[in-house]
């Protein structure tokens, strides 16, 4: 009988009901249920339609506030809310892989219905520091800039940051497709409804898709469904490593995140920071990078989120917070992508802040190398396009000259290139030697 008599103790045997007092915008107030921040919440509409999931976003006083994952057609005042007890969470397990999932880990694409999985919380707790092992072993991504002058390694977390247009969904597709990862997890939150289907058949492909899980939520979803994709595809990611795997997690991108939180901390009742942002935008952001990385199950995380740049502002609140969080910085410029320089990536701009400890010194010798020229000679554009430097002035601006073209060959890669990274390294070694001096 005992455990039938734990069954009925834990059991809630009262069910903890409000009504709806006011909705304003994107808020709904109600008087009751008692219920905490995080809960998950049913509100019955008039029109005895489909009931509402919505989730307690904060407490004023004697009510509650919500915010539904929905439509809010069909709320008014005195709409009944009942608690359900449930804590968001997400439905995992490997028949997750090759599908196209909403936030809430739905199917979106036409296959068959996903068998059952278990369930993971939407939000982990953190992660011991001290039981991490370091990051020691370098990732392959297919991408040559990447691969030679700024390698990353398995576990590490790295922002692409760019302005719109300059070529960041076609960079994530080339990674996406040729990376040395047991799984990938895509993230595409707040996309426009069209690029969802596009990126998978252009840019991932039928192979990628094989070894992926996307997880998509457009721009036209609410608020709470934009910021819950992005906790989704983290928790997927987290299953996946510890089943041991290599996982890619890939998000574009991880400032719309921040907007739908915006959007969510200004309904709640937060005071506006920096360009609208609200104080817990920037405590959320760390959490949800700090949970990539490696881990002590042998598998590990491998984070790319990209940084829409507002402006193409590099120094606005969210790219300055995201480059003091994360390992790295893969900046794409315009300047770049208008002379048809594919990837756009500004090599002195971008960094890599495990590469010395990822790869030989002779190979970060290599790579000095190659950005002192590009310095040197982005140094001296001006003077050298109009003509106006003479050959034999300066020998480090003569060897710059010399090396620019095959550099920029090099640095350019067509979407069906792949070389792998002893190839790429070889080939750059070789550039440096024939230069003439």
């Amino acid at each position: 009988m005992n455990p039938y008599v734990e069954a009925i103790r834990a059991a809630d045997l009262l069910r903890r009901v409000g009504r709806v007092v006011q909705l304003a915008g994107l808020s709904i107030e109600s008087s009751g249920p008692d219920a905490p921040i995080g809960e998950v919440c049913e509100i019955t509409p008039r029109n005895d339609g489909a009931k509402i999931l919505a989730e307690v976003i904060g407490l004023r006083e004697d009510r509650i506030v919500l915010m539904p994952y929905g439509d809010t057609r069909g709320i008014g005042a005195g709409c009944k809310v009942e608690a359900t007890g449930r804590l968001p969470d997400v439905p995992v397990g490997p028949a997750l892989l090759g599908r196209v999932v909403n936030a809430f880990g739905e199917p979106m694409d036409s296959g068959p219905v996903i068998e059952e999985m278990g369930k993971r919380p939407l939000r982990s707790l953190p992660i011991n520091p001290l039981t991490r092992p370091r990051v020691d072993t370098v990732l392959e991504t297919g991408v040559r800039c990447i691969d030679s002058l700024l390698t990353i390694g398995r576990g590490q977390r790295i922002g692409i940051f760019a302005g719109s247009g300059v070529g960041k969904s076609t960079l994530l597709g080339m990674i996406s497709r040729n990376v040395q990862a047991d799984v990938n997890v895509i993230a595409l939150i707040g996309e426009r409804g069209r690029e969802v289907r596009e990126f998978i058949e252009k840019h991932l492909g039928e192979d990628g898709l094989k070894r992926s899980v996307v997880v998509a939520a457009t721009s036209d979803v609410s608020a709470l469904a934009r910021a819950r994709a992005a906790y989704t595809a983290t928790a997927i990611a987290e299953y996946f490593r510890e089943q041991g795997k290599h996982v890619m997690l890939t998000m574009d991108s991880v400032t719309r995140f921040a907007m739908a939180k915006r959007e969510i901390g200004l309904s709640a009742g937060e005071p506006p920071t920096a360009r609208g942002y609200t104080p817990s935008v920037f405590a959320e952001l760390p959490e949800l990078c700090e949970r990539c990385g490696t881990s002590d199950s042998g598998g590990s995380i491998t984070a790319l989120y990209t940084v829409l740049v507002e402006g193409d502002d590099f120094n606005e609140p969210i790219s300055d917070t995201l480059r003091a969080t994360l390992d790295g910085h893969i900046v794409l410029t315009r300047r770049l992508a208008h002379r048809g320089h594919f990837p756009a990536v500004d090599v002195l701009q971008s960094a890599s802040r495990l590469l010395p400890d990822l790869v030989p010194e002779e190979e970060v010798s290599l790579v000095h190398k190659v950005t002192d020229a590009v310095s040197v000679f982005e140094r001296n554009r001006e003077m050298i396009d109009i003509g106006a430097y003479r050959q034999g002035s300066n020998p480090e601006i003569d060897r710059a000259v010399g090396l620019m073209p095959a550099l920029n060959a090099f640095l350019k890669q067509g979407n069906a290139e792949v070389e792998t990274r002893s190839q790429v390294v070889a080939k750059l070694r070789q550039i440096l030697a024939e230069a003439q001096p």
